[in-house]
């Protein structure tokens, strides 16, 4: 089936986001995309029930290096369901589709959670994709039950800010109790530790200190499943490491992509003392603050509407009231 987008403005601001759609058929893939200049673009794969959203403090960190292209998959963040539940076979051709729709020449491949199986199994299947991020990758074969999972999943939600619980809750509101159920098992049975050494690409792998949801003897093995490989653990947060530490994630994705020929399997530990990071850089103006929330009522007007320029609107004012100096594509 041929795949269908909308054209994109020539130049943007670094903080405007544009909204596209891939198709496929009669699923579409939404793409969020913040810059336009750089190197290399980036591919952002979130997980499951969830929204580009996740990512809406690392994107702005990573567009130094290159555009960034989050999206937001069939059955989530207000995407229209599919009748039959999607594989992650069939989650990761449609990234697959977009990428090649876009036209985006070697791309930096990003999956968090459910997305690093998604971007697992597409990377195992293209070796032209050179470097790929796995972000709390999942499942732990060894806790391969929903009942082990959903207490690993609320141990890693304790230690996770107060603005993910937000974002999480709101995100499985969009997506529904049942689509989200009619897709868990499909993620619980994915065998990704059998599609990782197939993998061609430079992989970064990174874990949260807390992320029970991906745990550190779990990850260790993942790096060693990997034919190329780095991986690290980031203190003082959890399964949602990107977006609590989006700066120092970002750093290390770009300083990955920039030279990825080192592997080691070894589970490496981040120094945050390395960074000139303020403790309350997520503090936010009451004036930013208010824009912020005026842009997020924004994007949800527009996805209930199925309104691309709606939300397109509401994620550049959300956009605009998080972009503070000192994110990397401002160096």
């Amino acid at each position: 089936m041929t795949a269908q987008r909308r054209s994109r403005p020539e130049s943007r601001s670094s903080s405007e986001v544009t909204v596209d759609r891939v198709y496929d058929g009669s699923l579409y893939v939404r793409v969020s995309t913040i810059g336009n200049t750089g190197d290399r673009p980036f591919v952002l794969v979130p997980g499951i029930g969830v929204s580009s959203n996740y990512f809406e403090r690392l994107a702005p960190n990573l567009n130094r290096f290159g555009p960034v292209h989050a999206l937001d998959l069939p059955g989530f963040a207000g995407v229209p369901h599919p009748v039959e539940a999607l594989s992650i076979r069939g989650y990761a051709e449609l990234v697959g589709r977009v990428i090649d729709e876009l036209g985006l020449v070697d791309p930096i491949v990003v999956g968090h959670s459910m997305g690093t199986q998604i971007v697992t199994d597409l990377a195992s299947r293209r070796p032209e994709i050179s470097t790929l991020v796995l972000i709390g990758p999942v499942v732990n074969p060894a806790e391969r039950r929903i009942p082990r999972q959903a207490v690993r999943f609320l141990q890693s939600a304790w230690h996770e800010p107060g603005r993910v619980k937000f974002l999480a809750v709101s995100s499985y509101l969009l997506c529904g109790v049942k689509w989200f159920l009619r897709v868990l098992p499909r993620m619980m049975t994915f065998p990704i530790e059998d599609r990782l050494p197939l993998v061609n690409a430079h992989t970064l792998v990174i874990r949260g200190q807390y992320d029970a949801v991906a745990p550190r003897d779990w990850v260790t093995r993942v790096g060693e499943l990997l034919p190329h490989s780095l991986s690290y653990e980031m203190p003082d947060s959890a399964h949602s490491v990107m977006h609590a530490h989006a700066e120092e994630v970002a750093r290390l994705c770009v300083a990955f992509a920039e030279n990825p020929g080192r592997d080691d399997d070894a589970l490496r530990h981040y120094d945050l003392s390395a960074d000139d990071i303020p403790d309350d850089e997520d503090e936010k103006a009451p004036a930013d603050a208010a824009k912020g929330l005026v842009g997020r009522l924004t994007e949800t007007v527009g996805i209930l509407r199925a309104d691309d320029e709606t939300i397109a609107k509401g994620k550049t004012m959300h956009a605009e009231a998080m972009n503070e100096p000192g994110t990397l594509d401002e160096h």
